[in-house]
């Protein structure tokens, strides 16, 4: 069986995850983190800044590593190096997928993840809520963090940055 050794960013804006609706192939319709296979000789984080410039036209910070994901689907073993990322600039244009959704924690599940990439979402739950608590721990209010009324207006601003 062939192996696919690949990068995904996970894109995060304050409690929101960045999702995508892939446009074409075998799981046409399916949703995932962004990202795409490495090229010879590159780290996996330099593909990762190289595919999200492909994908979705925009530069992203790499936070942290989360997590290899080694998942065997019917013609190829994937192996998906996944960081933990987020925007250096808010536009975002969609080059390759057909949707894009940013979702919360609570509608995390609300999508048809693929296999691979819904592994995750356990681990990014506890991200979201883990930096939540640290910053109630730190005395960061609402308002401070954004607050509840812009946090909902800069979702509104963020999905109309994203260009189909």
């Amino acid at each position: 069986m062939k192996t696919i050794e690949v990068v995904a960013a996970i894109i995060r804006k304050d409690n929101e995850i960045f999702a995508t609706q892939r446009g074409y192939g075998d799981f046409k319709d399916w949703w995932e983190f962004p990202g795409g296979k490495m090229e010879l000789g590159e780290t996996p984080e330099d593909a990762l800044i190289r595919e999200i410039r492909e994908e979705l036209s925009t530069e992203i910070l790499i936070d942290k590593f989360l997590h290899t994901v080694e998942w065997d689907y019917p013609k190829f073993h994937l192996i998906m190096h996944c960081y933990m990322c987020s925007l250096a600039a808010e536009a975002i244009h969609l080059n390759e997928h057909e949707a894009a959704r940013w979702l919360e924690i609570n509608d995390i599940y609300s999508v048809n993840w693929l296999p691979a990439d819904e592994i995750l979402l356990p681990m990014i739950i506890k991200e979201l809520e883990s930096d939540s608590i640290e910053n109630k721990d730190m005395g960061i209010s609402g308002e401070e963090y954004g607050g509840q009324e812009e946090t909902t207006s800069s979702c509104k601003s963020n999905l109309e940055n994203v260009d189909n």
